[in-house]
């Protein structure tokens, strides 16, 4: 079954951030995902919405997202973008 990571993203410092942008391409590509929308104003339909960029990514399975979320290389960079901004994330699983 499908899984979807949806991650809402306040950019608070754009340097730091850059440095996990530097490498989580490489990283993501060697994963069974893909990156549906990555968006930097979306259209707010309902409710409010404070955060500087919105991520969908898809992976085949829950297993296929944990591999890569987990994998020592993005854990790796992963710190970069948890110190350069306030995440919210969710993982919703698909049909």
């Amino acid at each position: 079954m499908r899984v979807y990571f949806m991650v809402n993203i306040r950019i608070k410092d754009e340097q730091e951030y850059q440095l996990y942008l530097d490498r989580a391409e490489d990283v993501f590509s060697r994963y069974k995902g893909s990156y549906l929308a990555v968006d930097n104003q979306p259209a707010i339909m309902e409710g409010d919405w404070d955060y500087s960029r919105a991520v969908l990514i898809q992976f085949e399975s829950k297993a296929d997202f944990e591999a890569w979320y987990r994998s020592a290389d993005y854990q790796e960079i992963l710190q970069y973008r948890l110190s350069a901004s306030d995440c919210d994330g969710i993982l919703i699983q698909g049909k």
